[in-house]
């Protein structure tokens, strides 16, 4: 979490900036992007609790009707409290927090009385740095059982991998021992005695995002990583695991494309639950409870930043996402995109100014580009309506897409060019959009507000630049659809897999479907409740959905999602153990080993492997020849591979995102077997 100030009213008024009308489609002679709908490859369905905002003590606007009305006017449903880092050294009972700065009227009572006025529930830290079991216990009755709040949601301390045990250290922390043991070992403490008041809440553990330090690093003592050493301990007591996104970015260019890490940062997450947690189920839920950005955190790149993770996450199955913060302070003042940016990771503004009065922010609680973004997620993702594919073909341009309850699609259209408009063409599988021009609510860069009218197409739209755009499309026409099928399942053989699920109803036929960006490809369809695809890739993640269709051609909503990864031939001729042997956050050193499997030597020999991400690169390697061209590593060895024997490679990766390592190996033009 970064550093807080505590937010001062201030008076002084700054012009308004005049809201910019996007162009005219008409004006478009050919589409610069191509975007595509998919309403039948299902993803994530939005809960009640999704779009989340923090809110701290030291805020003297919190729990303020202005603020519960601005919030709830955003759709937020979900408020973390007591905030951030002050969570490990705030007290509950008597409202303090030593060391830190505590506003009148901000009590958890207070607190309460501004959620509910919003509409949204609670998350609550309880205090792991300086509090006890006891007192995180008493807070639960006092919530649940005094005062009848019925608050769910319950994190045992902030960012606790911060406390000195990897180096840094900004998280309170009064506990002798540091390390990741002795947080699971106090966060089951913390679990038995808070649900033994009640045992209905659900309570989480503080883990980081994949890609992020201090991800993947091993602590002085430890045997794994943070997430490896929690979750080993707590995975079948805890409700959900909490994680950080802060990913940085020099430019705001460079920022706009970290969403795209979004897919692979949460399957490595979800991986680990399994593998270390023993989730094989999707039990242990995953909340994402601060993001922002470094660049133009009150301007455009904030805005559009913000549109595009919380809508990749919620798609993604997070169920809720949290920006930091409602209000935080002047920071430092640049100008980003032809705006004043403030360097406020508030979502509206504390009203205060430079200590020389030189500049000041807008009148408090105005409310910055990012609360506009977050109005429009709010609008987009309504509880019970479930994310869809989308994709588009332009760099610039980002999709997001749901499916809401009423059969309307609602289309977010990202334009990250920051100076050009973009025309777009969209295309939809699945569904048949009614005729006429669909209602557009569009936020703009500079502007005051959003700006809701009639617009384009369709399939025609054109993006201003620097601008955020909701699409709500009614369909051509509606009918009695079958019901949809239950999450399927998988048995993977090498390069294929069967993937069957529960029949729905007689008469009908099942659809399978391999998602594949804003289109997806049909795999098969059978009468059956099982299908059997063949020649898939080895190594390749596939993420699939099964519809109905009855004899009428009716087709149902798509199955929840299943993901699942086709292995490599199990008796190839050669087998690689590939393996990360330390790692330090944004680098590692990888040990390759290849074995010969077959009778007769290898006079010469050469590997070849992809980086999975644009964002892994090779910086050196040793016993070999190492070279990268484009993500294509090729590893030329230095002798003979005789028959039976092993030959051991190593090298030194970089990544800057979630570091998804490579299992699939070929030598000499061989598939190996992946150890």
């Amino acid at each position: 979490m970064h550093t807080s100030w505590k937010a001062i009213a201030s008076t002084v008024l700054l012009a308004a900036a005049t809201a910019v009308v996007p162009p005219s489609p008409a004006t478009a002679l050919a589409p610069d992007a191509r975007v595509d709908v998919d309403v039948r490859a299902g993803l994530a369905t939005v809960g009640d609790v999704a779009v989340g905002v923090n809110h701290a003590i030291w805020d003297s606007q919190l729990g303020t009707p202005a603020v519960a009305d601005l919030l709830g006017d955003a759709g937020v449903t979900m408020l973390r409290y007591p905030g951030g880092s002050y969570a490990d050294i705030y007290h509950w009972e008597d409202h303090t927090a030593p060391g830190g700065y505590v506003a009148p009227d901000t009590d958890f009572d207070t607190f309460m009385a501004g959620a509910q006025r919003t509409g949204a529930e609670p998350m609550i830290i309880a205090n792991y740095g300086t509090g006890t079991a006891q007192e995180a216990a008493g807070w639960v009755r006092y919530a649940n059982v005094t005062k009848d709040y019925g608050v769910r949601y319950w994190t045992i301390g902030n960012e606790n991998y911060g406390n000195g045990h990897y180096g840094s250290a900004w998280e309170a922390d009064e506990h002798p021992d540091k390390s990741p043991k002795e947080y699971a070992a106090t966060v089951l403490a913390y679990t038995k005695a808070m649900k033994a008041v009640d045992p209905d809440i659900k309570v989480g553990a503080v883990l980081t995002m994949p890609g992020n330090w201090p991800d993947a690093v091993v602590g002085p003592g430890d045997q794994g990583s943070w997430n490896q050493e929690v979750l080993t301990r707590v995975g079948s007591v805890i409700d959900f695991v909490d994680v950080h996104w802060y990913p940085g970015g020099s430019t705001a260019a460079e920022t706009l494309t970290k969403p795209a890490q979004i897919t692979d940062a949460v399957h490595i997450l979800r991986e680990q639950l399994s593998s270390w947690g023993g989730d094989t189920t999707g039990r242990i839920g995953i909340s994402m409870t601060e993001t922002n950005v470094d660049i133009g955190r009150n301007t455009q790149p904030g805005a559009l930043f913000l549109a595009d993770v919380y809508s990749g996450l919620l798609a993604q199955g997070v169920f809720t996402v949290h920006w930091w913060n409602t209000h935080n302070g002047l920071g430092t003042v640049s100008e980003v995109a032809g705006q004043t940016d403030y360097g406020d990771y508030g979502l509206l503004s504390s009203g205060n100014c430079t200590a020389d009065n030189s500049v000041c922010q807008p009148p408090l609680n105005t409310p910055f580009a990012p609360y506009h973004a977050l109005k429009l997620v709010g609008d987009m993702a309504r509880p019970g309506d479930r994310f869809v594919a989308a994709g588009s073909d332009n760099d610039k341009i980002t999709a997001h897409a749901v499916r809401r309850t009423n059969g309307e699609v609602a289309l977010l259209l990202i334009n990250k060019d920051p100076s050009a408009a973009q025309s777009v063409s969209v295309n939809y599988h699945g569904f048949t959009p009614a005729s006429g021009a669909p209602t557009v609510s569009t936020y703009t860069n500079g502007a005051e507000a959003v700006v809701t009218g009639t617009a384009g197409s369709a399939t025609t739209q054109t993006l201003a630049p620097y601008s955020i755009s909701l699409l709500t499309l009614r369909p051509n026409q509606t009918a009695t659809a079958p019901k949809a099928p239950a999450k399927p399942t998988a048995t993977v053989t090498g390069s294929g897999a069967t993937i069957s699920w529960p029949a729905t109803a007689a008469g009908v036929k099942y659809e399978v479907y391999r998602q594949n960006g804003g289109a997806a490809e049909l795999l098969g369809e059978t009468t059956a409740t099982s299908l059997t695809v063949g020649n898939l890739r080895p190594g390749q993640r596939y993420t699939v959905n099964v519809l109905a269709r009855d004899g009428a051609g009716r087709l149902s909503a798509a199955s929840p999602p299943l993901t699942f990864t086709t292995s490599t031939p199990p008796s190839a001729g050669c087998t690689v153990k590939f393996r990360d042997v330390n790692d330090w956050g944004n680098g590692y050193v990888g040990q390759v080993d290849i074995t010969n499997n077959t009778a007769s030597t290898v006079t010469g020999w050469t590997l070849t492997f992809r980086w999975p991400t644009t964002w892994q690169t090779l910086n050196s390697g040793w016993n070999a020849t190492w070279t990268q061209t484009g993500q294509t590593v090729r590893v030329v060895g230095e002798g003979p591979l005789p028959a039976g024997a092993t030959v051991g490679t190593g090298f030194v990766g970089n990544y800057s995102g979630p570091n998804v390592l490579p299992t699939v190996f070929d030598l000499n033009g061989t598939t190996c077997t992946s150890a």
